[in-house]
């Protein structure tokens, strides 16, 4: 629309530009452009709908870019983006050379640091803090950071930091909804309602609340948020103060004119060296937009879907998704084993243990966004015998990597690692694209790591890892699975056995995973030639078949490694290595994703790029063998 205030903003400056009376206004453009481009494209709608005032404000109140606004996660960023000159470039988030999802420092001077995993915004913000008094420079660092983000340890393990230094130009702004991504969990929010049972808490609560009734616009909704969180006032605004912050809250996250006012107080406290400060701000996730404030959770990621009745675009029928087949593979054989629980860090939809959870609630535990707490927490159940099951992503478990090693590994404990989003992920980008997992895990002692080649593999290797008296590992895709026939019974697969699934003589083709079936695809492409591939389903990458792929080796004129994972460290140094150790020499190709950060894209068109979809494969055969393609 022509007289769109949006339209002429390019950067913050022109944001702070406009008149104050004029920001409400900003704030109803950037939710309906958000809301409209998200309907679209789809995206993280709930979450950057519930802090578009806040950011908003932010902008407003502070100097940015001197000023260094770091965003925890990023999902909730979508009007940072908007008023940081991506405006135009909106509608490519997420596709191959266009907007990430989360933030990135190469796309934008207000991306102060990336972020793509929860907890780390009040670290790096402190880091930029004291990097800025270091260098004598002038700027004021703000960490925006969502409650969700709070339940990681180190978000934490920062707030005790600054406090020690008393850094006077930080600000930590929490943004509390009351969801990360699922609805929050922890002792804390049980110790606080425990203290609203106190008579002189209970009065107190009341008082604010019939004081909240009395102010004007959305006084009753607020004070229905405030009751909730009243108890700010009695523990979290004290556990602050205790950690040398300056509390300011809770403040209503979702009224601008509010939060003008408070920012521009925060900032002349630290004028006035009162610093640092944190402001506790409630707001609604969703925001603005009826369906999404009425199902948050349910709108927090989403794909395309109807503004004005906010239904979804329906799905797309076909196979079952790997997260779903697992969540039922690891029900039935929980019906067998009562020592099976299941453990997730704050994702349960996301990797299926909903299912878990609906049928065994007992035995299910969402620990929120502390991986490092749900590894060595699984390594205790397993110390006493029972099986936990750890599912995280694969991208999410780098986090653990000490408990993974120390709590669990050296002490050969029964955990069952399930890899969720292993290999490319598509839109969400560098930070969550599991192409790592195989390096880091299989130089660890005693644990199995293995990758299915389809969803019904899947439910076998599942019980393999819990049948197995150790630390396994097994990782697979995000998405929908090949729409294989799932076997009625789930039968365990012998630890350590590789499957022929074609036989050749000229070339052999060794896959991990859901490549297994498109290096059939090169098979077919190679017969054609006249060319014999055989096709090898490894299945595992520690303990590896060697002798099986060894025997491959000596009487085909070469091998063809294919993994969904980088290069370095992964299954074909793996293969190289066993050569090295049984004196095979032949000639090898090992197919993997490129030694760099890949970007947010279509995961096709990255395999294709690659070499690891059909055509790559069958073109590093024909160079193996030197044959010319026609």
């Amino acid at each position: 629309m022509s007289d769109s205030l949006l339209a002429h903003i390019e950067s913050p400056r022109d944001l702070r530009a406009l008149p104050r009376d004029a920001i409400e206004r900003v704030t109803h453009e950037l939710r309906g452009e958000i809301i409209d481009l998200v309907s679209r494209s789809g995206g993280h709608l709930a979450s950057s709908l519930g802090a578009v005032e806040l950011i908003t404000a932010l902008h407003y109140v502070f100097d940015t870019p001197r000023d260094k606004l770091v965003l925890d996660v990023g999902h909730q960023g979508y009007a940072h983006k908007l008023l940081t000159g991506r405006r135009g470039d909106f509608p490519t988030i997420g596709r191959e050379g266009g907007v990430a999802k989360f933030l990135r420092r190469a796309e934008s001077e207000y991306d102060h640091f990336g972020a793509g995993h929860a907890g780390t915004s009040i670290s790096a913000a402190l880091g930029i803090a004291r990097a800025l008094e270091h260098q004598g420079r002038e700027g004021r660092a703000v960490a925006l950071i969502g409650d969700g983000g709070m339940t990681a340890g180190m978000a934490f393990e920062a707030l005790n930091h600054a406090g020690d230094l008393q850094q006077k130009n930080l600000v930590v702004v929490l943004n509390d909804n009351e969801m990360s991504i699922s609805p929050n969990v922890g002792a804390l929010s049980s110790f606080l309602s425990r203290k609203l049972s106190k008579p002189a808490v209970r009065r107190m609560k009341g008082w604010v609340r019939e004081f909240l009734r009395t102010l004007p616009a959305d006084a009753l909704h607020w004070a229905h948020k405030a009751e909730e969180s009243v108890k700010v006032f009695f523990s979290p605004g004290l556990l602050f103060e205790a950690l040398n912050f300056r509390y300011v809250g809770p403040v209503q996250g979702n009224r601008i004119d509010v939060l003008l006012e408070t920012f521009e107080n925060v900032k002349r406290m630290l004028d006035g060296g009162e610093g640092p400060v944190l402001v506790h701000a409630i707001t609604s996730k969703g925001s603005g937009y009826e369906p999404a404030e009425q199902d948050p959770f349910r709108y927090h990621g989403v794909g395309r879907f109807t503004v004005d009745t906010g239904e979804l675009a329906p799905s797309k029928p076909g196979p079952p998704k790997y997260q779903d087949v697992f969540g039922d593979a690891l029900i039935a054989l929980a019906r067998e084993d009562p020592r099976i629980v299941g453990i997730t860090a704050a994702m349960a939809d996301g990797t299926g243990l909903d299912r878990f959870a609906a049928v065994f609630p007992d035995r299910f535990y969402d620990v929120g966004i502390a991986e490092q707490h749900a590894v060595t927490f699984a390594a205790g159940l397993a110390s006493e015998g029972m099986k936990p099951v750890p599912a995280i992503y694969s991208t999410f478990l780098q986090r653990a990597y000490d408990q993974i090693v120390h709590d669990v590994c050296l002490q050969n404990l029964d955990v069952t690692f399930a890899l969720d989003r292993a290999g490319l992920v598509g839109a969400d980008g560098a930070t969550h694209q599991g192409l790592y997992d195989l390096a880091y895990l299989r130089a660890l002692p005693n644990i199995v790591v293995m990758a299915p080649k389809d969803e019904n593999e899947l439910r076998h290797m599942l019980r393999a890892a819990v049948e197995y008296d150790g630390p396994a590992a097994i990782r697979y895709p995000r998405g929908q699975g090949f729409g294989v026939p799932l076997d009625p019974e789930i039968k365990s697969v012998p630890i350590g056995e590789g499957e022929l699934l074609r036989d050749g003589d000229d070339v052999a083709l060794v896959a991990l995973g859901p490549l297994a079936h498109t290096a059939l695809d090169a098979a077919a492409r190679l017969s054609a030639r006249g060319l014999s591939a055989a096709v090898f389903n490894a299945r595992f990458v520690k303990p590896l078949d060697a002798a099986s792929i060894v025997a491959l080796a000596r009487r085909c004129r070469g091998v063809v490694t294919v993994e969904e994972h980088v290069g370095d460290g992964g299954f074909g140094g793996a293969v190289l290595e066993a050569f090295e150790r049984m004196g095979v020499q032949v000639p090898v190709r090992c197919l993997a994703a490129p030694d760099r950060p890949v970007e947010h894209g279509d995961p096709d068109a990255q395999r294709a790029a690659f070499g690891l979809d059909a055509e790559g494969i069958e073109r590093a055969a024909l160079d193996l063998l030197g044959v010319e393609p026609s």
